[in-house]
């Protein structure tokens, strides 16, 4: 079984190095129509709180992603976005809009947006250029990163 929100394991890297692992809240949908379950998850290294990466799962915008920037300060925020549909579940989106990341990146002060998951398959219904235009309008185009597949980054600055 995964982590459940708020849930904390421990691995030990190289060096004795630390990752720690929290759970975090998500939600597969819209409230009524939750595909769940699933999680997002905050990596933090030696327990450094200052320096978060956020891996948002499958999730949509709601409350739940409010309270992990209260709980950590996120550096890097991996959104799964591509607003994805699937027919047979109804017309809602189950993963984040780009309006959704948008404000996403509010919350999460100064922390590179890293969209994942917008592109490859048929049930995403918005694109990158949803993305560059979402982030556009809020002026916030210098904090997104979108990386290419297999492209290696450096967060580290």
């Amino acid at each position: 079984m995964g982590l459940v929100p708020w849930q904390r394991v421990d691995l030990k890297g190289p060096e004795g190095r630390v990752v720690h692992v929290t759970g975090t809240p998500a939600r597969h949908g819209p409230e009524d129509g939750d595909r769940g379950p699933v999680t997002g998850f905050v990596l933090a290294v030696d327990n450094d709180l200052e320096a978060c990466i956020y891996v948002s799962g499958d999730t949509v915008w709601y409350d739940g992603i409010a309270e992990i920037a209260r709980r950590f300060r996120v550096r890097v925020a991996l959104l799964f976005m591509g607003a994805a549909r699937v027919p047979e579940v109804g017309p809602q989106h189950l993963t984040f809009t780009a309006a959704e990341a948008v404000s996403a990146a509010r919350l999460f002060g100064d922390a590179a947006i890293v969209p994942l998951h917008f592109e490859g398959w048929a049930h995403y219904s918005e694109s990158r250029s949803h993305i560059d235009a979402a982030f556009a309008d809020a002026r916030l185009t210098h904090r997104l990163r979108i990386l290419e597949s297999g492209e290696v980054a450096d967060f580290s600055r």
